[in-house]
């Protein structure tokens, strides 16, 4: 998230320690906001964003991220973002701001009934579930480098061909101390919010990530930011699968503090072809 400015509005984000052949999805997610971030003024919060996967980025290659201010209000301002290697888009974002307000308030709460991760319940760590799948030329997961703890809670022990339909459960934080910046929390939190959410379209369907007989990739994602939170802190996430149909998967995702306050929603469709 340490951007550089290269001109007005325009920044250029860090490769990200993983280096995998594509750009992790959350990365273009963060950058995208921490740029738009720098755009709007103090006081402005992340409310939602809209955002396009284009092409598959170079994990080992910077990010050019140019802004363009749509439109500044009294309460409201809207910025597009377009993401960039080269002379090619690969990613491209609507994010909208707001001042906070008082107002009517309601959510659907929930009681968590598994405690965070500790030493004596650290659950299943989320690259080791990965690697499960993954053969074992590509080992070990080259997202394990990402600066994110996640501890899978359930992760599908069913054998490949069984539709696994419950929904998906994880801890999740990002490492290290982020301090009291809450535009950084609101980008960690779009960070963590694509993960899982292409490999959990599959399975009710029996199959698992990286079947050689699916073609899989992000096409779109939606997020709502709806109560401030630390994602240096563990975050509990809801995923769930919605539909799959005409080569297509839609999975959404619920976010969590420690108290089980609803502080984000997201959603995401994703490419499934069947090749076998």
């Amino acid at each position: 998230m340490d951007l550089s400015t290269k001109g007005e509005d325009v920044y250029v984000g860090p490769p990200s320690p993983d280096r995998g052949l594509r750009t992790y999805g959350g990365q273009l997610l963060a950058q995208s906001l921490g740029a738009a971030q720098r755009t709007v003024s103090v006081g402005q919060a992340v409310h939602s964003t809209h955002s396009y996967f284009l092409k598959a980025g170079d994990a080992a290659k910077p990010i050019e991220l140019k802004v363009e201010r749509l439109r500044d209000g009294r309460s409201f301002s809207q910025r597009q973002v377009v993401a960039r290697q080269g002379e090619v888009d690969v990613f491209r974002s609507l994010i909208s701001f707001h001042v906070p307000e008082t107002g009517l308030e309601w959510e659907e709460s929930i009681t968590i009934g598994v405690a965070a991760p500790t030493s004596e319940e650290p659950y299943t760590d989320y690259s080791d579930v990965i690697e499960m799948v993954l053969p074992l030329e590509e080992q070990p997961w080259l997202g394990r480098d990402r600066p994110m703890d996640v501890s899978y809670i359930n992760p599908p022990t069913a054998p490949a061909g069984q539709p696994v339909t419950e929904p998906q459960l994880m801890w999740m934080r990002v490492h290290g101390e982020l301090g009291g910046d809450q535009a950084l929390h609101e980008s960690g939190l779009a960070y963590l919010s694509d993960l899982g959410m292409e490999p959990v379209i599959v399975l009710p369907h029996g199959y698992r990530w990286r079947d050689s007989r699916l073609t899989m990739a992000s096409l779109d994602h939606a997020m709502w930011f709806h109560r401030p939170a630390r994602v240096d802190d563990w975050i509990y996430y809801d995923q769930r699968v919605e539909s799959t149909s005409h080569g297509r998967g839609l999975a959404s995702g619920r976010f969590y503090d420690l108290d089980g306050h609803l502080v984000a929603t997201c959603m995401q469709e994703g490419l499934m072809r069947w090749n076998g």
